[in-house]
């Protein structure tokens, strides 16, 4: 080994370089250098694999100070660099910064190489069917879940009470494993342990370790008014336990109006489609509309009103969600609805009206004939 290039001259750097130099250097040479980077170029592979080699010497204290005094002679015929010393590359926590600066954090999966944080439970989705009345006036209502939640015999820990965790011996506690396969070192999540990092000794006999089990459970649920159609409610931890005492996920409750008889609903504007006579649609008058609050709304028909005419009576429609603004309107559709029972008296009363007529009782009907007959005479 006497002929190899000096660790130093290898990596760019002086002798008194710092810990945080040497790596500075080595990681750029490496990124340089990468097979990834050279595809098919032997002179990059060899170099890759020397850099690597000078690496693992210099940043370890002890290797260094024996390469500082007896230089490569210091790792031959068993020495601390020999078989079982350098192992030939870097160490795995430097491979990995290297393949997350070429291939980003994702290269060895979220946490590079740590132990998995335990992962919050699913959340779940619950829907509600409400009246028009209880969005108006908000409700509370209990509903019942099945759902995963902590197992009560081991408090949600899936170890048998008195009894606990011990690290995993296949990742030794990391929640990885990982190999090296040629030039790149593969990274997973531990099959031992899930990536917990630790395992249980004694799995509850309850929930046979998993920390959860199914239950119904009660909740009360707060509506408040103003919901509308797809407004949701969110009751946050009341969704799937965690795994071993991971939190639990949310649960969302969805909400749904019902059909209204007489009301369709636009934001917080009420629609609804009001019949009035014909001797009130020509005198004019004042009906009564039945509010969503149950107090009738009045409202005054102007003489004349024709039918899909749309008269709004100010606050008499939905409240906003929250008490944000004021309350709606309601907006009444008038159809004037024509008699279909006259007794013997009302048709003699009509017969007269009829006679009076001249046309400009009804101006809208007078010119649609006016217009039809100079349509007729033009074709003639």
């Amino acid at each position: 080994m006497s002929t190899q290039v000096d660790f130093y001259e290898l990596l760019g750097v002086e002798r008194t370089a710092d810990g945080a130099t040497i790596k500075s250097a080595y990681r750029k040479l490496a990124m340089q250098c990468h097979p990834d980077r050279n595809p098919g170029c032997a002179e990059s592979e060899a170099k890759f694999k020397a850099i690597n080699q000078a690496y693992d010497c210099l940043k370890d204290e002890q290797k260094r100070a024996a390469y500082d005094r007896f230089g490569h002679a210091a790792f031959e015929n068993g020495g601390p660099g020999g078989p079982g010393g350098f192992g030939g590359g870097a160490g795995f926590s430097d491979l990995g910064d290297i393949f997350e600066t070429i291939f980003g954090s994702g290269a060895f999966g979220a946490g590079g190489g740590r132990r998995q944080q335990q992962r919050r439970g699913a959340d779940l989705r619950y829907d509600m069917e409400i009246s028009l009345e209880e969005a108006f006036t908000g409700k509370k209502e209990e509903i019942t879940i099945e759902v995963s939640a902590s197992c009560d015999d081991c408090d949600g820990s899936g170890a048998t009470p008195g009894t606990g965790t011990k690290s995993c011996s296949t990742c030794g506690g990391h929640g990885q494993v990982r190999a090296q396969q040629g030039f790149f070192v593969v990274e997973r999540t531990c099959p031992a342990c899930h990536g917990a990092g630790q395992v249980i000794e004694d799995p509850c006999r309850t929930c046979r370790g998993e920390g959860r089990v199914d239950k119904k459970k009660t909740l009360s649920v707060d509506v408040p008014a103003g919901v509308d159609e797809g407004n949701r409610i969110r009751l946050s931890g009341e969704g799937e336990a965690g795994a071993r005492g991971a939190p639990a996920g949310d649960l969302y409750i969805f909400l749904h109006l019902k059909r209204h008889r007489i009301f369709e609903r636009d934001g917080t504007t009420l629609f609804c489609r009001a019949p009035v006579s014909f001797t009130t649609a020509a005198l004019g008058g004042e009906i009564e509309v039945p509010g969503i609050d149950r107090h009738p709304v009045k409202i005054k028909i102007p003489a004349g009103i024709q039918s899909g005419k749309q008269l709004r009576h100010r606050g008499a429609g939905m409240p906003a969600l929250n008490g944000r603004g004021a309350r709606g309107d309601m907006v009444a559709q008038i159809d004037v609805e024509t008699p279909t029972r006259l007794s013997a008296k009302q048709k003699e009363l009509l017969e007269e009206f009829r006679a009076t007529e001249t046309g400009e009782e009804c101006p809208q009907s007078s010119g649609f004939f006016s217009k039809l007959k100079d349509m007729w005479d033009d074709l003639g």
